[in-house]
């Protein structure tokens, strides 16, 4: 069997088991979402931090719910690194410098799972256990909670009340992720993940040299970084490291974990707000465009110009032989569709437009599926533009899910997509115009600017993959990077939340001749050419100087 033929056999396996969780999942978070009765250790948690769950929020109050909460959280990881070597299960690590931690805090805070350091030989058992792993959780459930407020802006009426932050983060965690991520890291551990607190063991490689293996509770970890779309890896080398990931099924498993449920969810929005052809469109947008990039990015790694991957039949450079081109390139298509980083081989190998695609998945918004919460409020924005667009050409005014898109509504959705070309632009010019930190890259020319706008791409969308050749780990880039990681994480869900509470005060627009149906194959044909649209309009100068022109050259 050929690698192109095992790759679409791979790919389409993926599709049918998307498919059949598509409905069983969403329906599930439609009751856990919608439910009102608590569980005996979410009553405790409730008393805990003082919180009634009978009791709804205001926009406001819940954004302001979700910034207290993500500050609260970057501050106990940063001091957390910082006294790592004060702590148990700590290896032996000194702690964490100054700018990493910060770099690190806000890093997994904002899921976006950055690392400007090597796990295995800075981070101790405790903190990658009870820090690193525990922000996957909780800020992958932090995504979930604004994603579930934005549709309950659509589905109620007349009300200032959005649900409440503290029950939907909680049941978020301890319903949705944890039973799934614990079943998930048994089927890794039974597929050679390592998990274990063992102490680094010295070994002697075939060439006499010494090498650190360092174990760890892994698997656990592994798997909500898939599920939770964070990314972070306990080792340097993420998901092409055996311990992280053992096997071609097992990088199946991976895959199918990134993506279960960014595509389930748009079935919960169906369910909310009483008509699940909407979410089947939403849905539909998304296979598109997940499709369209698979199909690219393997395309282009398979059968790119080039004296040596013709040669070999593909760019192998930068691929795990465990898993090939084909699946390789699935995992960095559905990695950077989503928010989720993971890598299990070097973007910065791959052919300059395959490197592109990764980019542009990125660039999209990443709403394809997107990240767990993120992609679907993301999708969500882009359907009122697109609506909005389409009133423009009708001349009235806009309707989507019963709800009129007037100028408040077109401002919080254009300010929302604005926010992370402004950071991306602004601190790849910033980055390029200073001699200083032109000095930290190994490369020049177009593909050196790609690494630089492939970072601030990455940390602008919460996504934490990296091209490499490129030396972040350094005062400047790390306080840069985690700002554009806090900017581009918290004013886009400010601007969310604030869409989705002018929507709940609203009463139902009647459908009438004039209104655009939102659940046909028209209307996704709409919402996938104004994703495309935004992005070119934006991006493409940039593009065009980096990989652009490395790959014409």
């Amino acid at each position: 069997m050929s690698s192109t033929t095992a790759g679409i056999l791979f790919v389409g396996s993926l599709i049918v088991a998307l498919a059949v969780t598509h409905r069983p999942l969403g329906d599930y978070m439609y009751r856990v979402y919608s439910g009102t009765r608590h569980l005996a250790v979410e009553r405790l948690i409730y008393r805990l931090v003082g919180v009634s769950p009978g009791t709804e929020q205001r926009w406001s109050v819940y954004a302001r719910s979700v910034l207290a909460f993500s500050a609260v959280s970057i501050l106990f990881l940063y001091g957390f690194q910082r006294l790592q070597d004060k702590l148990f299960l700590s290896l032996g690590f000194p702690p964490v410098t100054g700018h990493v931690a910060w770099n690190t805090a806000v890093s997994f805070v904002t899921n976006t799972n950055w690392q400007a350091y090597s796990g295995e030989s800075t981070m101790g058992h405790l903190v990658q256990m009870a820090g690193l792993a525990v922000q996957n959780f909780v800020s992958a459930a932090v995504g979930m909670s604004v994603a579930i407020a934005l549709v309950r802006g659509f589905a109620r009426r007349r009300t200032e009340n959005l649900g409440n932050f503290w029950v939907d983060l909680t049941r978020g965690t301890l319903r949705v992720l944890v039973p799934l991520a614990f079943a998930g890291a048994v089927v890794l551990v039974i597929g050679g993940v390592i998990q274990n607190f063992a102490e680094p063991h010295a070994v002697t490689t075939l060439t006499g040299a010494r090498q650190t293996l360092t174990g760890g509770p892994v698997a656990s970890q592994e798997i909500i970084k898939e599920l939770g779309n964070n990314g972070g890896g306990f080792y340097n080398a993420n998901s092409a490291h055996p311990f992280e990931n053992a096997t071609a099924w097992t990088n199946w498993i991976e895959i199918f974990a990134i993506l279960v449920l960014p595509f389930a969810l748009p079935r919960t929005f169906g369910r909310m707000v009483g008509d699940k052809r909407q979410g089947y469109a939403i849905v539909a947008v998304m296979a598109v465009l997940a499709c369209a990039s698979v199909a690219l990015l393997t395309g282009l790694e398979i059968a790119h110009n080039g004296t040596v991957p013709q040669a070999v039949g593909a760019a192998l450079e930068g691929k795990e032989v465990r898993f090939g081109v084909p699946n390789s390139a699935t995992f960095g298509a559905a990695t950077t569709l989503t928010s989720t980083g993971a890598v299990n081989s070097f973007h910065d190998s791959y052919t300059a437009l395959g490197g592109m695609m990764t980019m542009v998945n990125m660039m999209l918004g990443e709403v394809a599926p997107g990240g767990v919460g993120a992609g679907l409020y993301g999708m969500l924005m882009l359907a009122v533009i697109t609506v909005f667009v389409a009133g423009l050409m009708v001349g009235r005014t806009p309707e989507y899910v019963g709800k009129k898109i007037g100028a408040r509504e077109i401002k919080l959705a254009s300010l929302y997509f604005l926010t992370t070309p402004v950071l991306v632009l602004i601190g790849t010019a910033l980055a390029m115009g200073s001699p200083e930190q032109r000095a930290s890259m190994l490369n020049g020319g177009p593909h050196g600017l790609s690494e630089v706008l492939y970072a601030f791409t990455s940390a602008s969308n919460n996504n934490g993959s990296a091209f490499g050749g490129l030396t972040v780990n350094t005062p400047w880039y790390d306080v840069a990077l985690g700002l554009c990681m806090a900017f581009g994480r918290f004013l886009p869900i400010i601007f969310v939340l604030a869409l989705a509470g002018s929507l709940a005060r609203q009463a139902p627009a009647p459908a009438s001749v004039g209104t655009l149906p939102t659940h046909r194959p028209q209307f996704v044909g709409m919402v996938v050419g104004v994703t495309v649209v935004l992005v070119a309009l934006t991006f493409l100068p940039a593009l065009a100087l980096g990989p652009l022109a490395e790959g014409i050259k």
